[in-house]
């Protein structure tokens, strides 16, 4: 508002104007003060919160002038126990004098080995099914296609088994397939032609997963987490369940507690451990949360300013830690008295007042979760992090940024099927390749 149309303005006029001008002033101010307040909070990094290492800011390495790295023994490679071939090189004639040398006393003195590859290239086998008039009936006898070799697709389980390895292992997308088998292979294939031999794929893989699924149910102690996924341009979940012996992923259009609820169908598990998402707790006689989060939690609070509760917390919790990974030289009853001990620290750091914002919310956390802190130390098959459900998860993770997501709900469905199968191929020793491989001839057998 210009001056000229301020002093057309009566008194009261003018008193309106100045007490909401004194209202929006103070609302300003307000919120400039929240903001500057908001920028002494320390910043979310992977060392003190949830966020994964690659978005943190790599320092740089700093200079060295220390002394000069000692050399050591070189270390060569082993050789094949079990070589393909053997060649003994023999001398034939002194190089001196010419004289011709023979080979009975030539001691092996070197011996080194020769790795390559052939040339790879598809093996094309030509099916021709014959048939005939039956010289007695009369009817005409066509031939039965090779149960190895049937009618149908053309490419066999080998080309199968490797296309849904690069996908999904490997993170390879169709195009890049296309190029990747014709330059390797000389084997000319469509995206098209990719997609349809996963989806045929996709049934064996199926029903390994319903085993897998009914294994990690029947486990007494079951890990859990989830990552987001992209489906049909969509948030979906990808979750993780595993125990010991076997990993099952499940994608689902939720996070809530129905998608553990529909997994287990009915069972309940002696443990589960997991992070403190709300869905997750429940399902078990018993919970351990992962402690490396609340780790990580403790440290975002020191740097808040915390110097009572945090600091404290922080130590107990490696302390816990600690005892875990000695658990196997401890007899139970040490694992019980430290169990009780770290109880009584607890105790006396719950009943401290913490010096912070960020101490006074994780405070409360941890008294609304403290059952949950340390069941590991007296339960031997129960780790103290969740880290082995966080490994599960990472190549989904990766295959998410490199293919940003699935352009359907049956690509999603298959892609969980195959991670369960390579991921609990992979506990019992077996590459993602074999596990893929030893899944499709399971199906081809079955068919």
């Amino acid at each position: 508002m210009d001056r000229e149309s301020l002093g057309k303005l009566d008194k009261s006029e003018l008193i309106t104007l100045i007490l909401a001008l004194v209202e929006q002033n103070a609302a300003l101010t307000a919120r400039v003060a929240a903001l500057e307040a908001k920028l002494n909070i320390p910043p979310k990094t992977p060392d003190n919160s949830s966020l994964p290492p690659s978005t943190g800011q790599k320092a740089n390495r700093p200079e060295t002038h220390g002394k000069p790295r000692k050399g050591r023994p070189g270390v060569a490679r082993a050789l094949d126990p079990n070589p393909d071939h053997v060649r003994d090189i023999y001398v034939k004639d002194c190089g001196g004098c010419g004289a011709k040398l023979s080979e009975t006393n030539q001691p092996n003195v070197h011996a080194y080995d020769h790795v390559d590859l052939p040339p790879i290239k598809p093996i094309t086998t030509r099916i021709n099914l014959h048939r005939c008039d039956c010289p007695r009936c009369g009817k005409r006898v066509t031939a039965t296609p090779p149960a190895d070799m049937p009618i149908g697709s053309p490419f066999g389980p080998g080309i199968v088994a490797l296309v849904v390895y690069l996908h999904t292992s490997q993170m390879v997308s169709f195009n890049r397939l296309v190029e990747m088998l014709e330059g390797l292979f000389g084997l000319t294939l469509s995206e098209g032609a990719i997609a349809n031999m996963l989806a045929r794929a996709g049934k064996p893989f199926a029903v390994a997963r319903e085993a897998i699924k009914a294994e990690v149910r029947a486990a007494p102690v079951i890990a859990s987490d989830e990552t987001s996924a992209r489906v049909e341009g969509k948030t979906h979940w990808q979750w993780v369940f595993g125990c010991a012996t076997a990993v099952c992923h499940v994608i689902a259009p939720s996070r809530g507690k129905a998608v553990i609820t529909g997994f287990l169908a009915g069972a309940r598990p002696k443990v589960w451990i997991s992070d403190r998402l709300a869905a997750q707790a429940g399902h078990a006689e018993q919970h351990q949360v992962c402690l490396a989060h609340l780790i990580r939690d403790a440290q975002y609070a020191i740097e808040d300013g915390d110097t009572v509760f945090a600091p404290g917390f922080k130590a107990l919790l490696k302390r816990a830690c600690a005892i875990g990974r000695r658990r196997d030289g401890l007899a139970d009853t040490t694992l019980q008295a430290y169990r009780r001990d770290l109880d009584r620290r607890l105790d006396a750091l719950l009943a401290t007042s913490p010096s912070g914002a960020a101490g006074l919310k994780l405070k409360w956390a941890i008294a609304d979760c403290r059952e949950r802190l340390f069941v590991f130390v007296t339960r031997r098959d129960v780790p103290a992090t969740n880290n082995v459900s966080e490994r599960a998860l990472r190549p989904s993770v990766i295959f998410r940024k490199v293919t940003n997501g699935f352009r359907s709900c049956w690509g999603a469905e298959a892609y969980a099927d195959i991670r369960s199968i390579v991921a609990t191929g992979q506990l019992n020793g077996r590459s993602a390749l074999q596990a893929i491989r030893q899944v499709l001839a399971v199906g081809a057998a079955a068919a």
